[in-house]
């Protein structure tokens, strides 16, 4: 029993292990191969199926199968993990093994790889005929067609090589589309007329051609070019063929063993001849390709389309140049402008400085001017008074003399013990008459020699004429010269100085007095003394006139006879009239002397009216 038990389990016990390990092999998974499909799914099955299989011939405890990928899908796919491997174009390589630290372990050798071994090119394609698109800067203004513009051979590389030639294709075509994949697409645009230039794969056009698709006479590639070797069709350079490339996750084991079965693969083998390779080889330096994708700014250089301080200098360095040039100049002149105004300042403030020193010396020298005047005024006043005096005298004479016959009359007539009170209040009155008399000729004369400034108010030219007159009584009188008064009534005053008016009057009434001394005997008709006469001229101003009837003036006398310092009298100073015209001036008034008609001279003045000479102010 226990002999029966024992080989029983033993046996249950190694089937039991065989059969877990026959489970856990066959739970393995495959190994998966993620697979560009740059012209769709079908195509790629036709191409890569065959070597997929190989694969899984090789490994047959795990197997392996092809996962067809677009652009988009393969980098998700990587991501995720999804593949063990990826084989790709040079360009989506480069992007993976920046992105996702993917490592080539192989490079697929094309039978249409060139000398160096390079088969990725780009070939832009036109229809047959364009004679207009022969070079790629012929591309300037044109529609052109790629796949996509993450498609290294579809549009990366072509990219590039318009560069070169001068061409953005984001900036000088007329239009830049995108077909996506699969690439056919591209040649049956340009087929079609639908643009005017594409760009492919470098012999997808012969692919495409073999299969039937197209006519490859119907097409001609843009600024070919020959690479020793390579037997399609070329626009661009060649970059090295695509690799396959392990993921970082995927066991390094498992690596060594599908590099080392693909080294393996017998020349001939139907998978090689499926997909158009004659088998695959160490990886090749793709550095071509990261220097094309540094001078793109694209895939791991993308940053660097980032625009700096350093790349907009280099750019635009001559505008920058120019820019300092035009600061520098700005510069120059701001600083030349700046000296200008300091300098002209300097100049206008001494000017300033100059101008108001001689306002203040000619301010000094009119006041010195004017108390001048005004003292040669007083002289001249006096002067004339002086020469007046003994006039004055019999003058006041008269009016003391009354009073002294009143008072020795009423002196009289107390002692005799006669007169009525009646009589001697009338004599009282005469007294006080006559006194009221001789005060106002000393107020008058008072108020002609004192010092004053000059008042301006409205004057009665009229009272400034009668009041002169009245001090030239006397003199007229001893002199037997009849003064005669023609004043016009109604005149609007003047604004001026009563006194000095007075004196202009008085100066010329005296003058023409001095030029009839002895020439009128007895009772003198009217007419021929001295006649002062007052009224309006043709323009409303306030004329006054002293006429006289003496010996005249001669031509001499006429020219000079305001000039300071000249007179025909003995013993005169000569500024009497030149003191007058001074004064008139001032008033806004104007002095001239005419032949009297008959004998004799007119001296006249004009003043302003007040209301005129208001308005004109």
């Amino acid at each position: 029993m226990r002999f029966t038990v024992r080989p029983v389990c033993l046996m249950l016990a190694l089937l039991g292990m065989l059969s877990a390990g026959l489970s856990a092999r066959a739970a393995e998974p495959p190994i998966r191969v993620g697979v560009l499909a740059y012209r769709g799914g079908d195509h790629a099955n036709a191409i890569w199926e065959p070597t997929i299989r190989y694969l899984a011939e090789r490994f047959p405890q795990r197997g392996a199968e092809m996962v067809p990928l677009d652009l988009p899908g393969m980098d998700a796919a990587v991501a995720a993990g999804r593949v063990d491997f990826v084989l790709t174009n040079t360009g989506n390589y480069v992007e993976l093994e920046a992105r996702h630290g993917v490592t080539r372990i192989a490079t697929l050798h094309s039978s249409r790889s060139g000398a160096s071994g390079a088969a990725v090119g780009s070939a832009l394609i036109v229809r047959a005929g364009r004679d207009d698109i022969r070079s790629l800067a012929d591309l300037k203004g044109k529609s052109v067609m790629a796949v996509d513009p993450d498609a290294f051979g579809g549009f990366q590389v072509a990219w590039g090589a318009m560069l070169t030639a001068g061409v953005d294709p984001y900036g000088d075509l007329k239009e830049l589309r995108f077909s996506g994949f699969p690439v056919d697409r591209v040649a049956f645009a340009v087929r079609d007329g639908a643009v005017d230039a594409g760009v492919l794969r470098a012999c997808v056009l012969e692919e495409l051609a073999q299969e039937g698709h197209l006519d490859r006479a119907g097409f001609q590639v843009v600024a070919p070019r020959a690479e020793p070797g390579f037997g399609c069709a070329l626009s661009t350079g060649l970059y090295p063929d695509w690799p396959l490339a392990r993921l970082a996750n995927t066991p390094e084991d498992l690596a060594k063993a599908v590099v080392v079965a693909l080294f393996e693969m017998p020349e001939g083998h139907p998978a090689a001849l499926a997909g158009g390779y004659e088998g695959w080889t160490v990886p090749m330096d793709y550095q071509p390709v990261h220097g094309l994708f540094r001078s793109l700014r694209i895939g791991p250089y993308q940053h660097l389309r980032d625009v700096t301080l350093l790349d907009l200098a280099q750019e635009h360095w001559h505008w920058l140049a120019l820019a300092a040039l035009a600061l520098l100049w700005w510069t120059v002149h701001s600083l030349r402008v700046e000296h200008l105004i300091k300098v002209r300042t300097a100049e206008l403030r001494a000017a300033n400085r100059e101008l108001r020193r001689e306002m203040t010396e000619r301010r000094r020298a009119e006041d010195t001017a004017r108390e001048r005047q005004k003292e040669m005024d007083h002289v001249a006043r006096l002067s004339i008074l002086g020469e007046m005096a003994s006039n004055i005298a019999h003058e006041l004479n008269q009016p003391l003399g009354a009073i002294a016959n009143y008072a020795r009359g009423c002196t009289r007539r107390l002692e005799a013990g006669v007169g009525s009170p009646a009589e001697f209040a009338e004599a009282s009155r005469a007294i006080a008459a006559q006194a009221d008399r001789a005060g106002q000729i000393i107020a008058r004369i008072r108020d002609f020699v004192r010092k004053r400034a000059v008042q301006l108010e409205p004057a009665d030219v009229n009272g400034a004429v009668e009041a002169a007159l009245q001090l030239c009584e006397g003199r007229a009188r001893s002199g037997n010269i009849p003064v005669t008064r023609a004043l016009a009534s109604g005149l609007p005053p003047v604004l001026a100085d009563r006194v000095q008016i007075e004196q202009v009057v008085l100066n010329l009434v005296k003058n023409a007095l001095d030029a009839m001394d002895g020439g009128a005997d007895g009772e003198a008709a009217e007419g021929q003394g001295v006649t002062v006469r007052t009224g309006l001229d043709a323009e409303g101003r306030v004329e006054i006139a002293v006429a006289d009837r003496g010996h005249g003036l001669s031509e001499d006398a006429r020219a000079r006879l305001f000039d300071p310092f000249f007179t025909t009298k003995p013993g005169g100073m000569g500024l009497g009239l030149s003191i007058c015209r001074t004064i008139v001036e001032s008033h806004g008034g104007h002095l001239w002397a005419t032949d009297h008609p008959g004998g004799g001279t007119v001296v006249r003045f004009v003043l302003p009216a007040a209301e005129e000479k208001d308005n004109a102010g």
